[in-house]
C-alpha cells in the first residue's frame, strides 16, 4: 500500500515564533509538530467542510476532537421572543438613558442563557499499547492528511473530500477506542448519551463503537468509530451523523436514526477502501491547490499563507455551512465554545471571507454567499419584526446570529447594528466584480444588496441640514458595552458602509440597465455627509467630536480606507492626507488594545495605501498572535508586550485577514486598474504569484526579481479592456501580442474572452 502522507524529516518545531528553525527545515507544504501535543487548540486540523477533527495527544494516547458544521442548539432565549424586543425599544431606552434595562434585554440573555450555541461533537481517544509513545505529528497541506509517528507504530489519514467520514490507517496494532462525551453539554441540560459497540459477525468485519446524544429541538446525533483489519494493519473510520430539528409544526422526526446513518456511512466508505477514497480525496485537493499560488521569501509568512488557504479548503465548501468563529474545530476543553462559536457579523464573517476572491477559491466563497442568499427571507422577517420595516423587500442581517439566521443578542449596540449587513453586501458585490458573472449579478448580487440597501434607506431620516441620519449609531466595538457606545449619528463606520452600499448598488443597477434605480441609489448616496476627520491631526474619527484617541482593536472608523476602498491614495490630495494621517494615528496610539486580527487588518490597510514596509512589519507582528498550528488565538502569545490581550480564544478571521494582506501586497485591482507588486516590501525582492484574480475577471501571474518586476501574464476570463498599471517602472517591455498602448501610467489593451497576454523585460 502507498503511504500518501509521507513522514517528514526529523525536526523540532512548528509555526510559532520560537520554532523558526524547524519551520525552515520542514518539507514544503508540511506542518510538523515534534513531541506531544497536549492542547486541543494546538492540534493538527483536518476537515472536509462539514466534519472537522483536531489530532493531538501524548504518551500512548492519540485524541481526535470532532466537530460538525451544522451541529447547533437553536433554542431561543425567552427574552428574545418578547414583543418589545425591538429596535424601537432600543431607541426608547437610549433616549431615556436606561442603559441597565438595555443590557438586561439585549445583552444579558447572550451571557446568561447557554443557548443558542454551536455544539462540540465529541472526542475520540485511541489508546495504543504500553510501549508506544507519540513522537511527531505532521500535516501534509497538499494532500490534507495527517501522520502520527509513535516509534514502531504510526497512523495516517484524512477527512474525506468525497465522503462524510474520516479514514485512518494504523500500523501495526489496533488501538483501544473510547468516545468521550463533551462535558459542556451538561450546561445545556442534556441527558447522558447512549453508547454501544456493534461487534463484527463470525466471519469478521467492522467493529463499530458509537455514542448517540439527544439534543434540543428533537436533534439527535451519533459519533461513530469503525475498526477493521486492513492489509498489514487496521483501518479506522470516524463520522458524526445527525437528525434535523423538528419542523415549525412541532412534528417529530420519523426518518432513519442518526446511528443507522452513521453505520451506513462508515460501512460504505470502509468497504470502498482507504486507497480508493484517498484517490478521490487527493484529486479534490489537487484541484483546490491548482487555483492559484504565491511565493514569497519569508518562510514563516509563506507557510502561514498556505496554511490559511488550507483552512478554506478544510472548513468551507459550497452547499455546506460557512465558517463561523471556529470553523469546523469547535473548542474541546470541557465547556461550550467561546462566543458560542456563532456567526459574528460585525467583523468576523466578513474578514473570514475576505481572501477567497483574489485566491480564486469560488467554491469556498459561495458557501458563504449561498448561505446568506438562502437566509434572505429570514433577514426580511427580521427587518419587519425587529426594525419595524414594512416594505416587504427590506432585509437586515443580525450582527450576531445562529446557523438559521436568528438573532442572538449580545452587546446590543453592535449585535443589532443594521449597517453590518452592508459589509456582508460587499462580499456579494466583490464576487461579481472578480468573476464578472452576469447571471450572479442579476439573480444574486444586486437583489441581495438592494434588499439591504432598501432597509438602510428606510431607517434614514433627514436632519435640518438635509443630511440623512440613522436613529442610532455605533462604531464596533469602541466603548464596549457602555452607554458611551452610542455615538452621534452617523459614525464613520455607519457612514462608510452606507456610502459604499449605495454606490455599489448604483453601479450594479447600471450594469443591469436599471437607470432609474441607479439614479435613486445615487441620490441616497448624495444625502450622506462627508466622513468626520480630526481638525488637528487630519485623521478619520469615530464620529463627530470623537477622535481616535485610544488604542482599540476594531478599526471601524477607517472602513472607508480598508476594506471598503472608497477612500484611496489615488483620490484627491485631501484623501491622501486623510489616509496617511489615519494610519499615523493608529501607530501613535499603539497596539496595547489590539487583537491578532487588528495587526492583519492594519497590514492590509497599509498595503492598500502603498506602505509596503509598514504592511510587512504589522504582518510579521501578527504571527505572535498565532499558535503552533497557525490558529489565530486573538491574544499576544509572544510575551513581548505587543498587546494587553494575552488570552487565547481561537477564532479564524485573523487568519484570513492575514492571507488577504499578503495578497494586497502582491496585487491590487480596485478602481478598474490592475497593479502588480503595489506594496511589496524591499525584503520581498524575489517574489511571484500565479493566477491571482483581479476585479474585471482577469487572472494574473507575475514574477519579481532583484526588486523589479520581470514578467506579467494576464488571462481574460470574460474579455474587455485591461488597464494594467505600468509594472516595469518605465522599462520597455516585450509583449506577446500587438495592441498594448501606454496611456499615462497604465498599459491598456482590449482582450477577447480566453485570450492571454504576456509582458517581460530582460
Amino acid at each position: 500500500m502507498i503511504n500518501r502522507f509521507s513522514l517528514a524529516a526529523a525536526c523540532s518545531g512548528a509555526l510559532a515564533a520560537a520554532c523558526v528553525h524547524a519551520q525552515q527545515n520542514a518539507g514544503p507544504g508540511e506542518l510538523v509538530r515534534a513531541g506531544p501535543i497536549t492542547r486541543w487548540d494546538e492540534a493538527v486540523p483536518l476537515g472536509n467542510g462539514m466534519l472537522g477533527g483536531l489530532v493531538w495527544g501524548e504518551g500512548n494516547v492519540v485524541r481526535i476532537s470532532l466537530d460538525r458544521g451544522d451541529l447547533w442548539d437553536l433554542r431561543t432565549p425567552e427574552m428574545l421572543t418578547r414583543p418589545d424586543w425591538t429596535y424601537a425599544t432600543m431607541r426608547r431606552l437610549k433616549e431615556a438613558g436606561d442603559h441597565a434595562r438595555h443590557v438586561e434585554m439585549f445583552d444579558a440573555p447572550y451571557d446568561t442563557v447557554p443557548y443558542p450555541t454551536k455544539l462540540p461533537g465529541g472526542r475520540v481517544e485511541l489508546t495504543f499499547g504500553p510501549g508506544v509513545k507519540v513522537e511527531r505529528f505532521t500535516l501534509d497541506l497538499a494532500e490534507a492528511g495527517a501522520t502520527v509517528e509513535m516509534g514502531a507504530a504510526k497512523m495516517w489519514g484524512f477527512f474525506s473530500a468525497s465522503a462524510p467520514v474520516a479514514l485512518f490507517e494504523v500500523h501495526p496494532d489496533a488501538p483501544a477506542v473510547r468516545i468521550v462525551r463533551p462535558a459542556g453539554l451538561d450546561k445545556l441540560g442534556y441527558g447522558a448519551a447512549a453508547t454501544g459497540i456493534d461487534q463484527p459477525g463470525p466471519d469478521g468485519g467492522t467493529t463499530i463503537h458509537w455514542m448517540t446524544q439527544q439534543a434540543a429541538l428533537g436533534v439527535e446525533y451519533t459519533v461513530a468509530v469503525g475498526v477493521r483489519p486492513d492489509a498489514d494493519g487496521w483501518l479506522l473510520g470516524i463520522t458524526i451523523a445527525r437528525t434535523p430539528e423538528r419542523g415549525q409544526e412541532g412534528k417529530a422526526y420519523d426518518g432513519p436514526s442518526s446511528l443507522s446513518v452513521a453505520r451506513d456511512q462508515l460501512r460504505d466508505a470502509m468497504s470502498e477502501g482507504f486507497e480508493r477514497v484517498a484517490d478521490k480525496h487527493g484529486a479534490w485537493w489537487r484541484a483546490f491547490w491548482g487555483a492559484s499560488s504565491v511565493t514569497i521569501p519569508d518562510a514563516r509568512l509563506r507557510r502561514h499563507y498556505d496554511l490559511c488557504k488550507y483552512f478554506y479548503g478544510a472548513a468551507s465548501r459550497r452547499g455546506l455551512p460557512p465558517i463561523p468563529l471556529q470553523g469546523v474545530w469547535t473548542a474541546d476543553e470541557g465547556g461550550l465554545p467561546p462566543w458560542k462559536g456563532d456567526y459574528h457579523n460585525d467583523l468576523n464573517t466578513q474578514m473570514t471571507y475576505a481572501a477567497y476572491q483574489e485566491a480564486g477559491l469560488w467554491d469556498q466563497g459561495l458557501s458563504f454567499l449561498d448561505f446568506n442568499w438562502g437566509l434572505l427571507p429570514r433577514y426580511r422577517r427580521f427587518a419587519k419584526e425587529f426594525y419595524g420595516l414594512e416594505g416587504g423587500n427590506a432585509a437586515v442581517v443580525p450582527g450576531v446570529m445562529t446557523l438559521d439566521g436568528s438573532p442572538m443578542g449580545g452587546w446590543g449596540q453592535y449585535s443589532l447594528s443594521p449597517t453590518h449587513s452592508a459589509w456582508i453586501a460587499q462580499c456579494f458585490y466583490l464576487h461579481w466584480k472578480y468573476t464578472m458573472d452576469g447571471v450572479f449579478l442579476r439573480e444574486r448580487a444586486y437583489p441581495w444588496c438592494a434588499a439591504v440597501g432598501e432597509a438602510l434607506a428606510a431607517l434614514l431620516r433627514q436632519n435640518e441640514a438635509g443630511w440623512a441620519k440613522l436613529p442610532l449609531s455605533t462604531s464596533p466595538e469602541i466603548y464596549d458595552n457602555s452607554s458611551k457606545a452610542w455615538l452621534p449619528p452617523n459614525s464613520n463606520y455607519d457612514q462608510s458602509l452606507l456610502g459604499f452600499l449605495f454606490a455599489a448598488n448604483a453601479e450594479m443597477a447600471r450594469a443591469l440597465g436599471k437607470a432609474q434605480a441607479a439614479a435613486t441609489w445615487d441620490e441616497r448616496r448624495a444625502m450622506l455627509e462627508p466622513l468626520e476627520t480630526d481638525q488637528v491631526s487630519g485623521a478619520l474619527m469615530f464620529a463627530e467630536g470623537l477622535p481616535y484617541n485610544e488604542s482599540h482593536r476594531h478599526f471601524s472608523h477607517a472602513m472607508a480606507i480598508y476594506p471598503l476602498g472608497t477612500l484611496t491614495v489615488e483620490g484627491s490630495d485631501t484623501d491622501r492626507r486623510t489616509i496617511a494621517a489615519t494610519i499615523e494615528q493608529l501607530d501613535k496610539m499603539g497596539t496595547r488594545a489590539w487583537c491578532g486580527y487588528s495587526f492583519a487588518w492594519v497590514s492590509g490597510m497599509c498595503a492598500r495605501a502603498g506602505q509596503g514596509e509598514r504592511a510587512l512589519e504589522y504582518l510579521e507582528k501578527y504571527l505572535s498572535f498565532t499558535g503552533p498550528n497557525g490558529f489565530h488565538l486573538n491574544g499576544d502569545q509572544s510575551g513581548t508586550g505587543l498587546s494587553g490581550f494575552t488570552y487565547r480564544p481561537f477564532t479564524l478571521e485573523g487568519n484570513f485577514a492575514a492571507m488577504q494582506a499578503v495578497q494586497e501586497m502582491l496585487m491590487q485591482s480596485w478602481g478598474g486598474v490592475v497593479r502588480v507588486f503595489p506594496a511589496a516590501s524591499a525584503k520581498w525582492a524575489d517574489a511571484s504569484f500565479r493566477d491571482l484574480r483581479a476585479e474585471g475577471g482577469w487572472r494574473v501571474s507575475a514574477v519579481r526579481r532583484g526588486g523589479r518586476t520581470v514578467s506579467v501574464t494576464v488571462a481574460a476570463e470574460h474579455g474587455g479592456k485591461l488597464r494594467l498599471r505600468d509594472p516595469f517602472g518605465g522599462r520597455e517591455a516585450k509583449w506577446s501580442r500587438e495592441g498594448m498602448a501606454v496611456i499615462g501610467t497604465n498599459h491598456e489593451v482590449t482582450m477577447k474572452p480566453g485570450e492571454t497576454i504576456e509582458g517581460s523585460v530582460p
